[in-house]
């Protein structure tokens, strides 16, 4: 489990933050503080793997917070989720090497999709020796943009279904049918086994036969 700390001087957003987060496998809430001091404090007194972070906290700035925890712990990580849009402040947090930044007010989609994202390239990141320019494009966000770019989809796989295929298969992590999948994009269960069938040949998924409550087998898609 991913434990995380959410550092919000209002508790009423600290609260809305963790219900986002129970969306989302594999995280568990460590603690809530509401102020710069105890954010210090927990983040020495308890394993933290990552931080939610608000800038304008009551008697520290968030800014100031980034390097008391980097100091502590450089090996914790930290989503920034701040009203704060001034350049200058910005401008030091993404310096100090932030995973993402998100301005306030959050839409739970956002909020959603940066932690699967951490999630996954923490696992991916953990689970190598060395990396490849592919690995640090998807980490860095670029991964989209290259394909988009560079990478020609075949005929009858247009490029936005499938970027959205890919996002709602990486955030069902039981899997999905093709006929759960028309659902989701609004299309027929042939052409959403299509788009499964191509990342199957291009992308970390799997596919294996289930049996169903009338026995008939049926193919589920994983990320492997």
């Amino acid at each position: 489990m991913i434990k995380v700390v959410i550092v919000e001087d209002d508790y009423r957003i600290a609260g809305i933050h963790e219900e986002f987060l129970d969306k989302v496998s594999g995280f568990t809430v460590a603690g809530k503080v509401l102020n710069g001091k105890d954010a210090i404090k927990i983040v020495d007194s308890k394993y933290i793997d990552l931080v939610l972070l608000d800038i304008y906290m009551p008697d520290i700035l968030g800014t100031d917070i980034i390097h008391e925890i980097r100091t502590i712990n450089p090996n914790i990580d930290i989503i920034t989720i701040s009203a704060a849009t001034e350049t200058e402040i910005v401008g030091e947090v993404i310096r100090n090497g932030v995973f993402d930044y998100i301005i306030k007010p959050v839409k739970m989609e956002r909020f959603v999709e940066t932690v699967e994202r951490y999630k996954k390239m923490k696992h991916k990141l953990e689970s190598k020796e060395e990396v490849d320019q592919s690995f640090l494009d998807d980490y860095f966000g670029r991964k989209t943009e290259v394909s988009s770019n560079m990478k020609q989809t075949p005929k009858g796989i247009d490029p936005l279904t499938l970027d959205k295929v890919k996002q709602i298969i990486h955030r069902i992590e039981e899997g999905i049918t093709a006929e759960e999948m028309g659902v989701q994009i609004g299309a027929s269960r042939t052409t959403a086994r299509r788009y499964l069938e191509y990342l199957t040949t291009v992308d970390n998924i799997a596919a294996k036969l289930e049996y169903g409550v009338v026995g008939r087998p049926e193919r589920k898609y994983y990320i492997k």
